[in-house]
């Protein structure tokens, strides 16, 4: 005789009970779906040609001594505040530039360029920015991070820079500085207390929240309120140019309740195959050619929604700058280039009075 099979017990209200204290117990909760799920389909978001979504990029005014910085011409009427966001024109360095070119503001000190040529060149940006090329530079060894630390003088003096991607200082007489090639570099100012930070925000960091987080610690140390802040986001990648993979829109799905507002799928723009679409035609399903449509992120408007959502008002956030990889003739930029790119630098200080 076959052995008797025993049919699954069923699950009743009691049991389920007992499940769900032990899922509770260690932190999980059970699925109350009672029907099969349908099949998932891909993301789809609103479609943009490059060109659609390229900010403006606005022109830098040389300073006295040939460095080319951008500024908020609104925060230029506080006599307290300094500030800037340093290009690629002006400089000394001749790492990255043609032969025969005049000399570039690369703020880095990378592995092609002559240290001696970068530490003029900061010199050039200290000296443009506040007036005097001795003003200390506080800088930092960024690793995409949520970290945001408090600057004195004595961090100029550093063998080696703090490591973090946020610096805030209520000292006067320094300048923070942050170091991008596409990143997104902020800045912000507290008009009450005098207080001011910069963060480096690549999408990692932006991930790790680190502008909102920035902000909390102003909050903490300084006593800073949102209302009174104002904040500016520098020259770096823009949404027409940066493409990413899916696991990025996972990570910021993850953390961010409004993830797929900052995400747009952008077509190829080139010329030829907007001439000759033919030639480029193939016999795959719709879906399955690796022609089409990439996924980009908007990391310039993923942290002006952190500023919004630290406490900041709309109209303090002052975007500047535009694209890194639109403008390589402005800005260095890392994917423009391929990897072998300068630095730029964004500053902001307290002016001493």
């Amino acid at each position: 005789m076959k052995p008797a099979v025993s049919s699954p017990k069923k699950a009743t209200p009691s049991n389920l009970q007992k499940i769900d204290r032990s899922l509770q117990a260690a932190g999980l909760t059970r699925s109350l779906r009672t029907s099969r799920s349908s099949l998932s389909r891909a993301p789809r978001f609103d479609r943009f040609l490059p060109e659609e979504l390229s900010p403006k990029v606005p022109e830098p005014i040389p300073a006295a001594n040939g460095a080319h910085v951008l500024q908020v011409d609104a925060w230029k009427k506080l006599p307290w505040l300094w500030h800037g966001f340093s290009t690629r024109k002006g400089g000394l360095s001749r790492a990255y530039c043609a032969e025969g070119a005049p000399g570039e503001l690369n703020l880095g000190l990378t592995a092609e360029d002559a240290r001696d040529a970068v530490v003029q060149n900061r010199r050039l940006l200290a000296e443009a920015v506040s007036s005097d090329p001795s003003t200390p530079l506080i800088t930092l060894r960024q690793f995409h991070s949520g970290l945001a630390l408090i600057a004195q003088r004595a961090d100029a003096g550093r063998a080696r820079p703090m490591r973090a991607d946020g610096l805030m200082t209520a000292q006067s007489g320094i300048l923070l500085a942050i170091q991008t090639a596409d990143c997104i570099p902020v800045l912000v100012a507290d008009r009450k207390l005098k207080v001011v930070a910069a963060f480096h925000a690549g999408w990692r960091g932006t991930v790790k929240r680190i502008v909102e987080r920035g902000i909390g610690a102003m909050r903490l140390q300084y006593g800073s309120n949102p209302k009174d802040l104002i904040a500016a986001i520098g020259p770096g990648i823009g949404a027409c140019c940066y493409a990413v993979g899916e696991e990025v829109l996972s990570e910021f799905e993850s953390q961010f309740t409004y993830a797929r507002e900052l995400f747009r799928e952008v077509y190829d723009a080139d010329p030829v195959r907007q001439k000759y679409p033919m030639l480029f035609l193939t016999q795959r399903a719709p879906g399955h050619s690796p022609i089409g449509p990439q996924l980009h992120l908007d990391l310039i408007e993923a942290n002006r929604r952190q500023l919004l959502s630290a406490g900041l008002t709309a109209k303090n956030i002052s975007p500047v700058g535009g694209c890194t990889s639109c403008r390589p003739d402005l800005y260095f930029s890392h994917r423009a280039a391929h990897g072998r790119a300068g630095r730029m630098m964004s500053v902001i200080g307290v002016r001493p009075l």
